[in-house]
């Protein structure tokens, strides 16, 4: 399997701290849309509204109306949003993963992986932690590397100059 060059590990360092970030914003979308979702589709059936007639927050009854459910609130629809908001900033957080999994040189199943961060409640949470944890030990580890090699190469220059 390739592995990233080292010319290259700045990059992949943003990249992570990038995916960090996305990760964490689409996390934390992905719970609120969860919650809007069990608010609208149980028997709850409500949604939020800022600047509503009832207040500045509010929840809002939805009803039924032929084959859709429609609002009753006339304000801004809070609950909408949160669902617009996930979903372009799912297409960030795609694209963080998709720069992290390609910089890495990574299999393609890892990519599917990440990427399910971002529909599956909790994970996105869970594979922040470990992308990070693992691609900052693997840095740490081929940088100590090349660095002992480095070292070895200038000793064995010196026993040569040395040996002449």
């Amino acid at each position: 399997m390739p592995q990233p060059k080292l010319a290259s590990f700045e990059k992949i360092r943003g990249a992570v701290r990038f995916y960090q970030i996305c990760s964490v914003i689409t996390g934390i979308g992905l719970l609120l849309l969860c919650a809007e979702m069990v608010l609208k589709y149980t028997p709850l059936a409500v949604e939020l509204f800022f600047l509503d007639s009832h207040g500045l927050f509010a929840f809002r009854e939805v009803v039924q109306q032929g084959d859709e459910l429609v609002s009753t609130g006339d304000g801004i629809n809070l609950s909408l949003g949160i669902l617009i908001v996930h979903g372009w900033f799912y297409v960030v957080y795609l694209f963080a993963c998709f720069r992290v999994w390609s910089l890495m040189r990574w299999p393609f199943w890892r990519f599917i992986l990440l990427a399910g961060g971002g529909v599956v409640p909790f994970l996105s949470f869970i594979m922040e932690f470990s992308v990070a944890r693992d691609v900052k030990r693997y840095l740490a580890e081929r940088e100590t590397a090349a660095a002992e090699k480095k070292a070895a190469a200038a000793a064995s220059d010196n026993n040569l100059e040395v040996a002449q």
